[in-house]
């Protein structure tokens, strides 16, 4: 055995109490990374979106260079968006009644599979605006099932206690991606095209393939099978009649209409407001994403010690104050600022929001809330883009954000001083695994 001298053995017990310390600081800031499978899950992911990024914008931008047409780029968006709003619920269905991982390996494998269609389709020169609009319905259909497997799965990789810190990061996946993706998507595109970047974007998702495939979680077969549109019936009902669920799928209901519609509006803002140009606009939307990733290290460290309501509340009052700011101001690096802290609320109040219903729905049910979840947010968001885009026209941007916060302001007050909504809020978590 090799003999080492005393200031050796100090010098190596230092730095192993050391490595030590600093994994033990890493695990408290982000508990869910104690899980094998979650940090294969989140690896993988992280790779996958940076491409599904690169793939919309460059979409986007295929589709203006063909048609040269501002109504067929929100078309071609509109195909990818429809497919939610027709089939989450079923897909809820599917996630309750098959194993979320194997669900998601099928979603991962047909967007990857889409996203080379549609690389080779422009490289070839085939490619026309209908294939695209297709291919995109397509892709929205298989993001209306893979949305809440998703979120599904994650109550099954980590113990319950880190589910929040779990969720968080999933929020950095997409925000993290949000910041990179469109960030180099223009070199990308320049780089090897339209076409070499959807090819690219398909090679990512062989990153999420492959840690889905390592991950192992057990998974217990439900015996019971009803017809599904019996089975979206059974998971609507139990969200109706659940007080907790209810009021948390209308709360998010009222802030998708009117607290994130904001964003419809950003590019009349940054014009008319602050007179910038696109890159200006770039910068504002990266603060809010830079926000949203500070807030996933605050909350991931702190939600066991806080209560989730109160993060829930304090998130969205953060975001409500933030924005109201935001419109009264007309300092271009003081609304970076703002834009900043908005995303620090946004990430703690949607994230917290998650975690609760995770921590209270009946493991049968999990995948069809999540799919009504899904659906409340992301559907009704063009409601959002209609009513703001009214009251802008008619009373001005900046009045008609106002008023959105307001409401959101409003709905907060009236479930937080409602005595048997606060009582529930409260409650212990009633799910288990």
């Amino acid at each position: 055995m090799e003999k080492f001298s005393k200031e050796e053995e100090y010098i190596i017990s230092e730095s192993a109490d050391i490595s030590l310390g600093w994994t033990q600081k890493f695990y408290s800031v982000f508990p869910a990374f104690r899980s094998h499978n979650y940090k294969l899950y989140f690896s993988g992911q992280i790779i996958s979106m940076i491409g599904t990024w690169l793939q919309m914008v460059a979409e986007g931008w295929l589709v203006l260079e063909i048609t040269d047409s501002a109504f067929y780029v929100g078309l071609v968006s509109a195909a990818a968006t429809v497919p939610s709003l027709i089939f989450s619920l079923f897909g809820g269905v599917i996630v309750d009644r098959f194993s979320k991982r194997k669900v998601l390996l099928f979603t991962q494998t047909a967007s990857m599979i889409l996203a080379f269609v549609l690389g080779l389709l422009t490289i070839s020169g085939l490619i026309n605006v209908w294939e695209i609009m297709i291919l995109a319905f397509l892709l929205g259909s298989i993001t209306a099932i893979d949305l809440p497997a998703r979120q599904a799965f994650t109550f099954e990789m980590v113990d319950k206690k880190d589910l929040p810190s779990a969720i968080a990061l999933n929020s950095a996946i997409f925000n993290g991606s949000r910041v990179i993706g469109p960030g180099i998507a223009g070199l990308v595109i320049a780089s090897i095209g339209t076409g070499g970047t959807f090819i690219l974007n398909g090679i990512s998702y062989i990153a999420s393939i492959a840690g889905l495939f390592f991950i192992k979680v057990n998974f217990i077969e439900s015996k019971d099978h009803p017809h599904p549109l019996k089975a979206i019936k059974d998971g609507i009902s139990y969200s109706w009649n659940s007080r907790l669920i209810k009021t948390i799928l209308i709360f998010s209901a009222v802030i998708s209409v009117f607290g994130f519609s904001y964003l419809t509006v950003m590019p009349v803002i940054a014009k008319n407001i602050f007179h910038i140009e696109a890159s200006g606009l770039g910068y504002l939307f990266s603060a809010s994403g830079l926000g949203a990733l500070a807030g996933t290290i605050l909350l991931s460290a702190f939600s066991r010690k806080i209560k989730s309501p109160v993060l829930i509340f304090g998130g969205i009052s953060l975001f409500s104050l933030s924005i109201m700011i935001f419109t009264f101001i007309t300092s271009f690096p003081l609304a970076l600022v703002f834009m900043f802290f908005s995303g620090i609320g946004m990430m703690a109040c949607f994230s917290t929001i998650n975690t609760f219903l995770q921590e209270n729905i009946e493991n049968k049910f999990r995948g069809r809330v999540m799919s009504i979840y899904t659906l409340v947010f992301m559907g009704l968001a063009p409601l959002g883009n209609v009513q703001i885009g009214y009251f802008s026209e008619h009373f001005g941007t900046s009045f008609a954000i106002q008023l959105g916060i307001a409401i959101v302001i409003l709905s907060s007050a009236i479930i937080f001083l409602n005595k048997k909504t606060k009582n529930a809020l409260f409650a212990r978590p009633k799910s288990s695994y």
